[in-house]
């Protein structure tokens, strides 16, 4: 299982206009840096932005732990049919 095929990159959106352009200025730490929507001009620090892009996030993650459940049954489906090949008594479908 190749565990790059799982890294996904959310855009966050300014929930006012929508627009996905942010400048931002350095601040001491990452929660103290001010982020400005390039379109409408209204500031977050990076957490607020977060908290406000959770559903978009949630759903991105929703969706890649699908795909990390089918793709390990799948693995051990296939781990199984190999380990019991030579069985006459087990059969895998």
């Amino acid at each position: 299982m190749n565990p790059e095929k799982y890294d996904r990159s959310v855009n966050l959106l300014c929930p006012t206009c929508g627009c996905s352009d942010f400048s931002y200025e350095e601040g001491s730490d990452e929660t103290t840096q001010i982020m400005t929507c390039a379109s409408c001009e209204r500031e977050f620090n990076k957490d607020e932005l977060i908290q406000e892009n959770s559903e978009n996030i949630e759903e991105h993650l929703s969706e890649m732990k699908e795909e990390v459940v089918k793709d390990v049954a799948e693995e051990l489906r296939k781990s199984l049919k190999k380990a019991f090949s030579g069985s006459k008594n087990i059969r895998f479908k």
